[in-house]
């Protein structure tokens, strides 16, 4: 690596470092955490922080680690790191009403996957109804669906598709929660899986 390059590293680096200080100034105020508060959570004085805030000091690893875990967010978020072109994909959960959805699509529209996890919560089912078609695959635990006039429990390996206007409802049932794959797409696209005709018996192969 030559000077010129070195030069150019240098500059990104300053760049990054730079744009760190507003940053965590903003995700604090959307916070509503006030410089005293995050200093109590994270051990960091005052005057340490808001020289950070100010760009007048340079963060350290040391001080972004435990600003990040009071913010309950990447460390990525905080030092704004450029999107690398990784093909994995890092879900952030949603939690409504107990139940835990991580999706596993990035783009918005057309067919979406989830994994959900639902714990285990005694109560009456209220099926619903919604425009578009599904189909889920349960990965561990059990999975009691209400659908229409059926009412049928899942398990491991088990699957079922179904149009999303007819009532339904899901729930874990048994002693653990229920762990499945959800496909969801616009009405009238159907997902379908492919499995080999069962030999006839007597058939020579």
């Amino acid at each position: 690596m030559d000077a010129a390059t070195d030069a150019t590293t240098d500059d990104d680096t300053d760049q990054v470092l730079a744009e760190v200080g507003p940053r965590l100034r903003r995700i604090r105020k959307e916070r509503g955490v006030t410089l005293a508060g995050l200093s109590a959570t994270t051990g960091i004085s005052v005057s340490t922080l808001s020289r950070l805030e100010s760009g007048l000091r340079r963060p350290s690893l040391e001080q972004l680690l435990p600003i990040a875990r009071a913010h309950r967010v990447a460390l990525d978020e905080l030092v704004g790191a450029p999107a690398v072109d990784d093909p994995r994909v890092r879900a952030k959960p949603i939690v409504r009403h107990g139940r835990t959805y991580l999706p596993l699509t990035r783009q918005p529209g057309g067919l979406q996957a989830f994994k959900v996890i639902l714990p285990v919560i005694h109560e009456e089912p209220e099926p619903r109804t919604h425009e578009g078609y599904e189909w889920l695959y349960v990965l561990s635990g059990r999975l009691r669906v209400v659908l229409g006039e059926h009412d049928v429990v899942l398990g491991p390996g088990e699957a079922a598709e179904f149009d999303t206007r007819v009532p339904h409802w899901f729930g874990a049932v048994g002693e653990g929660p229920a762990e499945f794959l959800s496909l969801f797409g616009p009405q009238g696209e159907r997902m379908h899986v492919r499995a080999r005709p069962a030999r006839a018996k007597g058939s020579r192969s």
